[in-house]
């Protein structure tokens, strides 16, 4: 049953005046049909949701009894529902909503098993029942724009826009508050006595700091007095006299601040500084740059994503240009370096005939000789070879056919070469009956037990140096070709005791370059 109290308040008001009209008839006045000032004085009473309902009897006359409503407090209608059923206390001025109860005013939402609105001073109560077996059932829910709370009793003011809580559960940052009683002002600010701060997500938590005091400021923080820590509800001898937990809801950009100091090659310098920036949940991007006074410089970006349940990953890029010495100078030399690393992971329930992952660290071989954070790490500066690797393959189920393809790289950075394999090609079709027929009629026919399969693999590589790759040929540098092999073969029975599985096998090899070598 759903109504707008405004409504309700209007049903109300003429049932009160009826009720006053007649109690005045019955009331003692003179001769003349006039009713006293003092029973005059007694008819005005609240209505339904604050305002004041005034029955003005003129002196000439009841039968011309009006009634005057003034502005109501609330600017919105309170909307109401109820599962089971909805009373009225007329002379209590209460109304009882009983079954997966509902009462929205503005932005706010509340649900209970029972509530109950007093009309004369827009005060609700909401409460959960407990059933036959002592479980309470539909327990409060408060929800106002963004805040939410599941207490077990509250009592909220539509007027004040204040309330009371009992023990409130409810999330705030990545942790949980729980209290035993709590006030909430008109700005959602809530004033907590005997309350438990946890990241545990239990309804009774495993651990937790225990608050005598706290002030909470919903997505904001909370400020709290005296507190000790609990595990396991064993309260230990760790406690604090004030403390503060920082909440937030949103990633911040902002900048970064660089460091500075002095490098002996390339003078004094500011590094690592520059810009953060918070895209989204799922991806995010730093941009960081260094410059040095004798001309060197350097510019860095990186990139962590995630997609839940689809994959993650993260990306990083840098150029360097350095300048070492004087120029003009003997010892005077100039140099660029990059390094890319790349890595992907997808989840195994994305997609289960695709797969793509990668894992690529190349660089230069001058940069980590000239990446000054790579001088104070070990393990970097003295790393002799680097392997990447991307790998993609794809199922098509109907067909039984499977594609697989992958990039390699191996670098070797004591003399800069490297082996490359870009791509590396495998097909796959899996073992079929060409000649078998769709609608079989009678016995199976000889030809129709010969089955066939397909594998095929392409290669593309070359070893070279750093300097030299982009400038090779690919036909004359690069070593290329394809392999294809097709087995054919049957099984048939000869005089129902001997099997015959004859095999028949082609390879085919396919090269772009050929050297023909004789000996005279």
């Amino acid at each position: 049953m759903s109504d707008s109290l405004a409504k309700d308040s209007r049903a109300a008001d003429s049932l009160l005046k009826d009720t006053i009209l007649s109690g005045l008839r019955e009331m003692a006045a003179d001769s003349a049909g006039h009713v006293p000032d003092s029973v005059r004085e007694k008819v005005a009473a609240p209505d339904s949701i604050g305002a004041v309902v005034t029955d003005s009897v003129q002196t000439d006359s009841v039968a011309e009894d009006t009634a005057k409503v003034s502005k109501s407090v609330l600017d919105q209608p309170v909307e109401y529902t109820a599962s089971d059923s909805v009373t009225f206390e007329a002379g209590l001025g209460n109304a009882n909503l009983y079954g997966n109860s509902k009462v929205n005013y503005t932005n706010l939402e509340l649900q209970a098993d029972w509530i109950t609105m007093n009309m004369d001073s827009s005060i609700v109560h909401a409460v959960g029942r407990p059933d036959s077996t002592g479980k309470v059932q539909n327990q409060p829910v408060f929800k106002q724009g963004s805040d939410q709370y599941e207490p077990e009793r509250i009592s909220y003011n539509f007027k004040t826009r204040k309330a009371f809580i009992d023990n409130v559960y409810t999330q705030q940052g990545d942790g949980f508050l729980i209290s035993e009683e709590s006030k909430r002002d008109a700005e959602g600010v809530m004033y907590v006595r005997h309350g438990k701060y946890t990241t545990c997500n239990a309804k009774h938590p495993h651990f937790y700091m225990a608050l005598t005091r706290a002030k909470v400021r919903p997505g904001k923080d909370v400020v709290f007095g005296p507190a000790y820590l609990v595990v396991e509800d064993v309260p230990l001898p760790l406690a604090i006299p004030y403390g503060f937990f920082p909440f937030s809801k949103k990633y911040s950009s902002g900048f970064i601040m660089p460091t500075f100091g002095d490098e002996s090659i390339r003078g004094f310098y500011l590094r690592d500084g520059g810009y953060y920036f918070a895209i989204n949940d799922m991806i995010d991007l730093k941009l960081i740059g260094e410059i040095y006074t004798k001309g060197s410089w350097g510019l860095s970006t990186q990139s962590n994503y995630r997609k839940r349940y689809r994959f993650n990953g993260n990306f990083f890029l840098s150029y360097q240009n350095t300048v070492e010495g004087e120029k003009n100078m003997p010892d005077y030399s100039k140099s660029t370096s990059f390094k890319i690393q790349w890595t992907h992971r997808q989840d195994a329930k994305a997609n289960p005939s695709q797969s793509f992952s990668a894992s690529v660290n190349f660089a230069t071989s001058n940069y980590e000789r000239n990446n000054l954070t790579s001088m104070y790490n070990p393990e970097n500066y003295t790393q002799s070879t680097r392997t990447s690797s991307v790998a993609y393959s794809k199922t098509f189920e109907r067909i039984g056919l499977t594609l697989s393809s992958s990039f390699n790289l191996s670098q070797s950075i004591q003399d800069s070469s490297l082996s490359m394999t870009l791509p590396s090609l495998d097909i796959t079709l899996a073992r079929f009956y060409p000649f078998k027929r769709k609608k079989a009629a009678g016995k199976e026919k000889w030809y129709e037990k010969i089955a066939l399969s397909y594998t095929g693999s392409l290669s593309n590589s070359i070893d070279t140096k750093e300097d030299l790759l982009f400038k090779s040929n690919l036909i004359k540098d690069w070593r290329n070709g394809m392999r294809h092999n097709v087995p054919i073969s049957a099984t048939f029975s000869l005089f129902n005791y001997i099997n015959v599985t004859p095999e028949f096998r082609f390879t085919d090899r396919m090269y772009t370059h050929k050297v023909m070598k004789g000996w005279d």
